[in-house]
């Protein structure tokens, strides 16, 4: 039980700025069996975002509100999602080959695609917030831990399914590069899946949707790099957001 706490903490650690105690400890093969407690992460960081956005639909109107939970969120995971996001699509959208495209990525520089990517990401996500918090706050709470918990399970199980493709000398994700265990997968999308008990409902219409986008992801990754790498991760966990708050947004209407 220990040692789950502390694989828990090493997950927080990476995930986002907050500090975890000094007993924890580091080893590299922690992080490697963290990844079953990832949607854990997604859990808090979610219901950070939930709590701030329940909060400020109090005072103001509900695109205030639900811009006011994605900042929120971007503050304590330091948009590490959005970066990889970027670096991906700058990356992949254009017609570079496979050693030029891991370069663009490591670039700390942001294109057009990246950039276009991002705002684009942004917005959608502060509009679908926006409509479940203008009609159902406690849905729309339960929509975005739901939706953080159960891209970050999407994440890891692309990791399961492609090998590691980038530098690892450089990598972001570098200690994650080695060895995934099928078992600490399984973990992490069962508590993706168990993220959505507060609308329970809403899991078998994400599920397929989600399962889909790992799969084009896969293949298309697998196509483009062989692979995956730290940033495709990041965007894999963005489109996950995405595409869970789509599916409550269209169920609730």
């Amino acid at each position: 039980m220990l040692h789950e706490l502390r694989l828990f903490f090493v997950a927080l650690q990476f995930l986002t700025r907050l500090p975890v105690p000094r007993w924890v400890g580091y080893e590299p093969q922690w992080l490697n069996r963290s990844v079953r407690h990832f949607p854990l992460v997604g859990v808090l960081v979610g219901g950070f975002g939930a709590a701030v956005a329940c909060a400020a639909v109090r005072v103001w109107p509900p695109l205030v509100a639900a811009t006011l939970a994605i900042a929120a969120t971007l503050w304590l995971t330091v948009a590490f999602h959005e970066d990889g996001l970027a670096d991906s699509f700058d990356a992949l959208l254009g017609a570079a080959p496979r050693d030029r495209a891991l370069a663009i990525m490591k670039d700390s520089r942001i294109g057009s695609y990246g950039a276009a990517a991002l705002v684009l990401s942004l917005l959608l996500r502060v509009a679908l917030l926006a409509e479940l918090l203008a009609h159902a706050p406690a849905l729309a709470a339960a929509a975005l831990i739901a939706a953080h918990a159960a891209a970050r399970a999407a994440s890891v199980g692309l990791m399961v399914l492609l090998p590691y493709a980038g530098d690892e000398a450089h990598a972001k994700a570098k200690p994650l590069a080695r060895e995934v265990r099928g078992s600490d997968a399984v973990v992490a999308i069962a508590l993706g899946a168990a993220s959505f008990a507060p609308a329970w409902s809403f899991a078998p219409a994400a599920a397929i949707p989600l399962l889909l986008l790992v799969m084009v992801l896969r293949a298309w990754l697998r196509r483009r790099l062989g692979g995956y790498t730290g940033d495709t991760l990041g965007a894999t966990e963005q489109l996950g957001e995405l595409t869970v708050l789509l599916v409550f947004v269209a169920l609730s209407r």
